[in-house]
């Protein structure tokens, strides 16, 4: 009888170390995840865009959807590693779903952002974090941030000298895809392939497998942003939270 009281004693506190175990696993998991990351393309902010409300062009406010008021966040140019800190001034301002964000054109200077092509990726940051120090910068440190990245098509002038031009790199093919989302098993991805089918008209998909563990459902590739903001478009009756779009390489 003791010998059982001892082992049912000592099962019990097994099971409680392994709950308490489990928590913070799921508790570290849940903090991951709340980490906000998103691809996509922004918009430039500009006196024409009449519908939005203003944005101060000199700021490092953004419009989101999706983040809070005074979240902050690193915006990240991926063709040459420039990035800034910037913070979500409003989530109640309506555009187009396409876009991940609406940006100031002083965000857009320092990223040396192609504004034919304005792709960033947005990651939110606690407000703990180093990076926020960054925020107190002056407007030239800001941008000596990867100064060693290449810039395309920069001009050099003063007083004395005419305006020397920097040879530019030749222009990269526009390629891209929409990031559905990744599954840990195919015939998940291939369930969400079969909705999406029947749902909407959109044709090119494709199941990518990443890992033995890992499938990434997409839409492309796109060679025209045209064809490519059709289809984000036609995802919204699906009301996906988080699509991306990533680029091709």
């Amino acid at each position: 009888m003791y010998y059982k009281f001892i082992s049912l004693l000592f099962f019990t506190l097994l099971l409680s170390c392994q709950q308490i175990n489990s928590n913070k696993k799921d508790k570290i998991y849940f903090d991951i995840q709340n980490k906000f990351k998103n691809s996509g393309f922004a918009l430039v902010y500009s006196e024409n865009l009449s519908e939005i409300k203003s944005l101060e062009t000199r700021s490092l406010d953004i419009y989101h959807k999706s983040l809070k008021k005074k979240t902050n966040v690193k915006i990240l140019n991926p063709k040459n590693g420039k990035f800034v800190i910037a913070n979500v001034k409003s989530n109640k301002i309506r555009f187009s779903n396409f876009y991940n964000s609406v940006i100031s054109p002083r965000i857009a200077e320092d990223l040396s952002l192609n504004l034919d092509e304005p792709f960033i990726e947005i990651i939110s940051i606690s407000k703990g974090s180093t990076f926020i120090a960054k925020k107190a910068k002056t407007f030239d440190e800001e941008k000596s941030v990867a100064e060693k990245a290449p810039i395309d098509g920069v001009k050099i002038s003063n007083l004395n000298l005419k305006p020397i031009k920097i040879k530019k790199n030749k222009k990269e093919l526009f390629s891209y895809s929409i990031k559905v989302a990744d599954f840990y098993y195919k015939d998940s991805a291939k369930l969400m392939l079969s909705r999406i089918q029947n749902e909407t008209s959109i044709k090119n998909l494709q199941i990518i497998r990443l890992s033995k563990t890992k499938y990434r459902l997409l839409i492309g590739p796109f060679d025209d942003i045209k064809s490519l903001k059709n289809s984000f478009e036609m995802m919204n009756i699906l009301n996906f939270e988080n699509l991306e779009i990533i680029k091709n390489v």
